[in-house]
């Protein structure tokens, strides 16, 4: 009897519940048209209905069935398919109604349609801002790549969201783009060219899915729990955070300090509305070069500077496009008093463009407002200063300006938060919404915001983690990575350096080699001194896709040389490799001595191996490359690529993996 009245309970609840002409099924962002899935695997999807409700996912003649459950929530696994498509993916949702005429019991059905699904390789790129640098960015270095277009290749950008409460049921509004030049220009560079060459070497569809977010810690894309576990301290940071009225009124208070730091700024520069204009007495003004502009060491305000131009008859009244370099740190930036071009902060290109007719025959004049709140305002060198009219057709900008000061302020007032730079936010908000998509791999492209020697200290354990806890999201154990570690940077140093750029590269190599899932893509080659953002990323994409011939596709590729075997014998340490390397002498090499203090050595090259004289009897570590820049390094394998940055101990004979 209890039995039949549960029954008859439920059964009334479900008529209660269900809704007149309004049975709906709910897609997470990640499902839309255009879409590509991945071949060879199970396909989980995933998505929201009424509670009881029947869901049917159809594609490629595959079918299977679930019901909601009680919160509405509904998944299936589709078999592992062959590439193919266009398919058109089916969700039809068959929920009970009941009529408002007689209140009779019927059908209703919903149906979702997804067009011009593909089935295909599907890559996870995520990180910081070497992850994040556009096509846009690295355009002058690849002119010749802007313009194509392949509709085999799909972009799937997710937009920025953070939690710090709990994992994000579902992304922000986005969508699967074709790969074209209005696509792909805000786009990740690496997964532009990552795509491209896959469609072309396997000639199957690839999906690219970026999810990055610049400046961001590790920490911040590794779950709540998993740091509670391994790395209390994080999360008790993050219980910080979950004050939303504490959050919400920091943020409040850093937009009043900051727009009471730029009025005051404002009202009291003599420049504004002066110093912009062609007409303008600059004959005071005192002359400078661009990369020492003052012998002060800090200027906080605005600083101002000019420098006049001749253009000739021959381009007077043509649109041109100004290029600046990179300045350190906020600029405005005038042509003949319009303003043609701001950037906020020091890292972005300034390539601004000079509308038709603003150039005229004769003397033209530039103007840059500097806007510093801490260091010095300076030009970056190494990087290009010129008006470009049109191919091969261009005007370089002299090193000397006029320069003029403007209003110096105090320090600003320091506030605000940055929710993602905060422990597991972004796992809560830009990888937990995805998972457990099916991916053929992920690109892991993060480590600058993590050099603090501290931090540097944790980096391995924290990647570790962070490689466990994302293949348990994405239910697959042996979920492929690609590490990519990271580029030379900064000045160039003679003697031995031990910085966090060294730690963080040598856990990057660590944790690659300890797992027999992933490997390292090498940048140690590709970087600038003066841009923490290189722009060879089409070079770091064909090396991630070396990497993913071995770890996807099974092939046996010569991958970057790696030590097997060290040695100590007879007053020299010998290095062997897996591979031969370039003969000869070779740079960057230290060994340690005794008291742990590290010195240049030299070392030559022979087939497979590095041998290394040591000036003293009982060496206790070697390093290679082992700076923030060893700018030059020389040892290669190969397949041309460079011997990965390392430490090794010496206080036994050691087998490398």
């Amino acid at each position: 009897m209890q039995c039949m009245k549960k029954a008859v309970y439920l059964f009334f609840a479900l008529l209660v519940s269900a809704v007149v002409g309004n049975a709906k099924v709910c897609l997470p962002q990640i499902f839309q048209s255009g879409m590509v899935l991945q071949r060879g695997t199970t396909v989980p999807v995933w998505g929201q209905a009424d509670a009881g409700e029947t869901i049917v996912v159809k594609l490629n003649k595959k079918t299977a069935t679930t019901v909601a459950d009680a919160n509405g929530h509904w998944r299936v696994d589709l078999p592992a398919m062959k590439a193919g498509g266009p398919y058109e993916l089916t969700i039809v949702g068959e929920g009970l109604a009941v009529s408002e005429k007689n209140s009779q019991l019927s059908t209703l059905n919903s149906q979702l349609t997804l067009s011009d699904v593909w089935l295909g390789d599907v890559w996870l790129c995520t990180g910081q801002s070497n992850m994040e640098t556009t096509l846009e960015r690295v355009s002058p270095q690849y002119p010749d790549e802007l313009n194509d277009s392949n509709d085999m290749v799909r972009l799937f950008h997710v937009q920025y969201q953070t939690d710090t409460h709990r994992p994000c049921d579902d992304l922000r509004p986005t969508s699967w783009q074709k790969l074209n030049r209005d696509n792909a220009w805000r786009f990740s560079s690496i997964g532009y060219f990552l795509g491209k060459q896959l469609q072309r070497e396997k000639g199957v569809a690839q999906g690219i899915i970026e999810s990055a977010w610049g400046g961001t810690p590790i920490e911040a894309w590794i779950a709540a729990d998993t740091l509670e576990k391994h790395f209390p301290m994080y999360y008790k940071q993050l219980q910080l955070y979950r004050n939303d009225e504490y959050v919400t009124a920091q943020q409040r208070a850093a937009s009043q300090a900051e727009q009471q730091w730029q009025m005051i700024l404002n009202a009291n520069d003599p420049g504004l509305g002066k110093y912009t204009e062609p007409s303008y007495d600059d004959s005071g003004w005192t002359e400078v070069n661009q990369y020492n502009l003052s012998p002060k060491r800090e200027w906080i305000g605005s600083l101002w500077l000019r420098q006049h131009i001749h253009i000739d008859a021959q381009h007077a009244g043509k649109k041109a496009q100004l290029l600046l370099g990179t300045l350190y740190d906020c600029d405005y930036t005038y042509v003949n008093g319009k303003l043609v071009g701001n950037t906020g902060y020091q890292y972005p290109p300034r390539r601004y463009q000079v509308p038709e007719g603003l150039l005229h025959e004769g003397d033209n004049v530039i103007t840059i407002r500097f806007v510093n709140k801490s260091g010095m305002p300076h030009f970056i060198k190494e990087k290009p200063y010129k008006f470009v009219f049109g191919k091969g057709d261009e005007q370089p900008i002299g090193e000397k300006w006029l320069l003029c000061e403007g209003a110096e302020m105090p320090r600003g007032i320091s506030m605000g938060v940055s929710l993602q730079n905060q422990p597991s936010t972004l796992f809560n908000g830009m990888i937990h919404p995805l998972a457990p998509f099916a991916v053929a791999g992920v690109v892991w492209y993060q480590g600058e915001s993590n050099t603090g020697m501290q931090q540097a200290a944790d980096y391995a354990p924290m990647l570790r983690l962070l490689m466990k806890n994302w293949r348990q999201a994405f239910e697959r154990p042996q979920m492929p990575f690609v590490i990519v570690q990271l580029a030379n940077y900064m000045a160039f140093v003679e003697h031995p350096q031990d910085t966090g750029w060294s730690r963080v590269r040598e856990a990057q190599r660590v944790i690659a080699a300890e797992d027999p899932y992933s490997e390292l893509a090498l940048t140690i080659d590709l970087g600038e001194t003066v841009d923490i953002h290189p722009l060879r990323k089409k070079e770091v994409a064909e090396r991630i896709a070396l990497d993913f011939e071995r770890l996807v596709y099974g092939k046996k590729v010569q991958l970057a040389p790696k030590v097997l075997r060290t040695e100590v014998k007879e007053g020299r340490v010998i290095l062997t490799l897996d591979q031969p390397i370039k003969s000869g002498s070779l740079k960057f090499f230290e060994l340690s001595d005794e008291k742990g203090i590290f010195h240049n050595v030299e070392a030559t090259g022979s087939g497979n191996q590095i041998i290394i004289t040591s000036p003293f009897a009982t060496p206790t570590a070697v390093r290679y490359a082992w700076k923030d820049n060893p700018l030059g390094v020389n040892v290669y394998g190969q397949n041309n690529l460079p011997l990965s940055p390392f430490e090794i101990s010496l206080r036994t004979s050691t087998s490398q993996n």
